[in-house]
């Protein structure tokens, strides 16, 4: 039976060849096969991307058979797959992949916050001033050469 400790850090760590930091970053190194030299990946914002990392570094440095001992299977970038690679050409690709994973990480946790502070109920009201103030684009509509109101449907739709 393993220490409260051990028991929490299993939980918190769910994919391979990742740790994390005393601080929170999540970092991922691997060992270069045939040789005692470990291979940095990189320190990551997410878990998910220290992961992709390594699931890179594993499979161009050690070609596995089966895609059953990676993290994400089904997320191998096409770039690295038949490609031989240097490895120090395995550790650029791998930190490309997780610094991309943990960027779409950041976009989709912006998106989700935005969409919580749009449903909060919150209306933003702008002052009078600000509203008239602000350099609207109307592309020729509402009014024709005789100054008539001039609006189609086709200005709705832009």
């Amino acid at each position: 039976m393993g220490s409260k400790i051990e028991e929490n850090a299993a939980h918190q760590r769910k994919y391979k060849g990742i740790r994390r930091r005393k601080w929170g970053k999540w970092v991922s190194e691997i060992r270069v096969p045939g040789s005692q030299e470990r291979l940095w990946l990189g320190s990551y914002a997410t878990q998910e991307a220290a992961a992709m990392a390594h699931d890179v570094a594993f499979y161009c440095l050690r070609r596995p058979r089966s895609l059953d001992g990676l993290n994400f299977p089904s997320m191998l970038p096409a770039s690295v797959v038949h490609a031989e690679l240097s490895p120090k050409s395995v550790q650029k690709a791998a930190s490309d992949a997780g610094m991309g994973v943990d960027a779409q990480m950041v976009l989709n946790k912006d998106k989700t916050d935005e969409n919580e502070n749009e449903n909060s109920g919150a209306t933003q009201v702008l002052d009078e001033k600000q509203f008239w103030e602000y350099d609207y684009e109307f592309e020729d509509c509402g009014t024709s050469e005789e100054g008539e109101l001039n609006i189609s449907v086709e200005d709705y739709l832009k």
